[in-house]
């Protein structure tokens, strides 16, 4: 498993945040942003939350279901993310960025045992103390 989008500001450092969403920012829009964006809100769900979550860069916005996780089965990600790319311009890991290319930015078919596996993974970062 893979973690991509987990910043520290929302997701403790303990439980396997990748740092500042503030370091991933960019100026401008990046290539095939608008297509990884609705590829990673075309992942398979983990955890879905009916929760709102606020923009952690503060602009006042508010994400429903931004606490959800979402998978490609080998990347696994919030429901947030997508928001960052579009409002912020995120820079991405190029090998993320890659198989969402290769895939023709669509989600492959990850298999049940595939996803219970990936949601086993991420409770066990968050039991991770």
């Amino acid at each position: 498993m893979k973690v991509l989008g987990f910043p520290t500001e929302a997701w403790p450092a303990s439980h396997g945040s990748v740092g500042s969403i503030r370091d991933a920012v960019g100026d401008a829009p990046r290539p095939d942003e608008q297509e990884i964006a609705a590829y990673l809100r075309g992942g398979h769900v983990l955890f879905a939350s009916m929760g709102v979550v606020d923009d952690v860069l503060g602009s006042g916005e508010s994400i429903v279901g931004g606490g959800s996780l979402f998978t490609d089965g080998e990347w696994v990600w919030r429901g947030d993310l997508s928001f960052y790319v579009t409002t912020y311009h995120l820079t991405l890991p190029d090998e993320f960025v890659g198989r969402a290319r290769a895939a023709g930015f669509q989600v492959p078919p990850a298999g049940h045992e595939r996803l219970m596996e990936l949601t086993d993974a991420v409770q066990a970062l968050r039991s991770t103390k």
